[in-house]
């Protein structure tokens, strides 16, 4: 058995408790819709640029991934 398989497990079931949780809560978390990101509607179409929510997104997953990574 991999020494790092535990690890692993863990790291699996807290991706799933969280994709589950997010499913949930999805219809009432503001995520997409936060202050910052920037939308521009026209007649014709509109534009949407999630600024703010790609750098949550980001600082989050880096958050995560030191957690993770360290030995």
């Amino acid at each position: 058995m991999p020494p790092d398989l535990g690890r692993l497990v863990l790291l699996i079931g807290i991706v799933l408790v969280v994709v589950g949780g997010l499913s949930v809560l999805g219809v009432r978390l503001p995520i997409g819709r936060l202050p910052g990101d920037i939308a521009i509607e026209g007649k014709n179409g509109g534009f949407y640029f999630p600024l703010t929510t790609m750098i949550l997104a980001s600082l989050i997953l880096t958050l995560l991934w030191n957690l993770f990574s360290r030995r």
